[in-house]
C-alpha cells in the first residue's frame, strides 16, 4: 500500500459515528472499553456520503495497514467529546480527552475494534447512556475508498452510518481536516533485534556489518554441548539446573570477590602441617615436664614405684594437676636412698625386730618407732 505522501491528493477525511458496543474489557478500575471503529466489508452514511467514491469499505488487508499506522504514531490517538477538538480554534471552548485507544485488532466478518481507555468521566458517562456512539476521524482513498489511517474519535448521540453490529449504528459527515502524515518509522524485526542485542550492536547496524561480527565469532558449540556446560557450571556453584543467567553471573561474582588474599592468608596444607609440627613439639615438651616431675618424686618418695604409671598417665592430660598433687605430696623418708633405710637386707635394725621395707614405710608414714609398729602388730595379732 502506498504511503499517506502518495495519496495526499487523492485521499479525504471523513467522520463516521458509529455506535460502540459498550463491553468491559476486564481492567481492575473498569476503565476499560471495547469500541468498534468500522464494520467489515463497504458501509456508507445513512445520507448521500460518500459523494466522491461509491461507499468507504474495509477489510483484512487495508485493516492491517491501518493497525500498522496507529502503532507507528508518535502520540496517542485522542478521543474526545463532540469532536470538540476540531471545533476549539472556532467556539474557544476547552477540548478535554475522554479517552485513548490502546489497541486494535480486525475481526473476521465484523470488523475493526479496538480497546480503549476511559477517563473517569466518559466511563461514568457511558454507563449512564449519556453518550452511546462512536465517531472515529479518518481518512480514506477517493480511489476505491479504503481506510487509510484513523486520525482521532469522539464520543457522540447522533449515529447514522449502516452495516455495524446490532448495538452499532453509524453515521458520516466530511470534514476539511488533513494533518501532516506522519513518517513512517523503519521497523525492526524483533528475531533481528535479539541478535544484534546478543552480539552488542546498535540497532542501526547494517546487515553487512552484523553478518560480519557473526562471522568473527567462528563456529558456535552446539545446544546440547552448552547445556552441558550450563548444568556443570550450575552445579559447581551449587546452584539449580535451571539457574538464570543473572544468578549464574552472581554467583561467580559472589566467588571472585571472596578469594583469599596470598599476601594475607596461607593455604590450609601449610596450616595443617604447621598444626602437626606445633602439636608433636608440645607433646615432646610435655613428655619432658612430666619426667622432670616424677624422677624426682620416685626419689624422694613423694611417688612410690606403683604410682608412677598413674603419675604418668595424669601429666600427659593434665601437667598442672600432677604439679599440684607432688607439691602436696610429703617424701617418705624411707622410700628416700636404699629401700631398707641403710640397714642391711632383710630390713632388720640391731637388736629390733625384723621389718620389711613396706612396713618400715608404713612407720614414717605413721610417725612410729620400729618397736612401736611391732608392739602394735603383736597386740592386734593377740586380739
Amino acid at each position: 500500500m502506498p504511503s499517506p505522501n502518495t495519496h495526499r491528493e487523492r485521499s479525504a477525511v471523513a467522520i463516521a459515528a458509529c455506535t460502540f458496543a459498550v463491553q468491559a474489557a476486564g481492567d481492575s478500575a473498569g476503565l476499560l472499553r471495547r469500541v468498534q471503529f468500522f464494520p467489515a466489508g463497504p458501509f456508507r452514511s445513512g445520507d448521500t456520503r460518500p459523494e466522491d467514491v461509491s461507499a468507504w469499505r474495509i477489510d483484512a488487508a487495508s485493516a492491517a495497514r491501518v493497525i500498522e499506522r496507529f502503532k507507528a504514531r508518535r502520540k496517542p490517538l485522542v478521543i474526545d467529546y463532540e469532536h470538540q477538538t476540531l471545533h476549539k480554534e472556532k467556539n474557544g471552548q476547552p477540548a478535554p480527552a475522554a479517552g485513548w485507544p490502546k489497541s486494535l485488532e480486525w475481526v473476521e466478518g465484523q470488523g475493526l475494534f479496538g480497546t480503549v481507555e476511559m477517563t473517569a468521566r466518559a466511563a461514568a458517562a457511558i454507563d449512564a447512556r449519556e453518550y452511546l456512539y462512536f465517531s472515529p476521524v479518518f481518512t480514506y482513498s477517493t480511489v476505491d475508498g479504503s481506510v487509510l489511517e484513523i486520525l482521532m474519535g469522539a464520543l457522540t448521540n447522533d449515529p447514522g452510518i449502516q452495516g455495524m453490529q446490532p448495538l452499532s449504528l453509524m453515521a458520516a459527515a466530511t470534514a476539511a481536516f488533513l494533518p501532516d502524515p506522519l513518517p513512517q518509522e523503519p521497523s525492526v524485526n524483533p528475531l533481528l533485534k535479539a541478535l544484534l542485542a546478543a552480539l552488542g550492536l546498535p540497532e542501526t547496524t547494517t546487515e553487512e556489518a552484523a553478518t560480519a561480527a557473526l562471522a568473527a565469532l567462528g563456529p558456535l558449540p552446539s545446544l546440547k554441548d552448552r547445556a552441558a556446560v550450563a548444568t556443570a557450571a550450575c552445579s559447581a556453584l551449587q546452584l539449580a539446573a535451571d539457574a538464570s543467567a543473572e544468578a549464574v553471573t552472581g554467583a561467580v561474582a559472589s566467588l571472585r570477590a571472596s578469594q583469599a588474599d596470598p599476601a594475607r592468608f596461607v593455604p590450609v596444607e601449610a596450616v595443617t602441617a604447621l598444626q602437626s609440627q606445633i602439636a608433636a613439639l608440645t607433646a615432646r615438651q610435655q613428655a619432658a615436664d612430666v619426667q622432670a616431675l616424677i624422677e624426682p618424686a620416685l626419689a624422694d618418695g613423694r611417688l612410690l614405684p606403683a604410682m608412677e604409671t598413674w603419675a604418668r598417665e595424669l601429666g600427659k592430660t593434665d601437667v598442672a594437676a600432677l604439679t599440684a598433687y607432688l607439691q602436696t605430696a610429703q617424701p617418705v623418708a624411707a622410700l628416700a636412698g636404699t629401700q631398707t633405710g641403710g640397714l642391711p637386707p632383710g630390713g632388720t635394725a640391731k637388736g629390733d625386730a625384723q621389718l620389711s621395707s613396706a612396713e618400715l614405710a608404713v612407720c614414717t608414714a605413721m610417725g612410729l618407732t620400729p618397736e612401736q609398729y611391732k608392739a602394735g602388730a603383736s597386740a592386734t595379732a593377740a586380739a
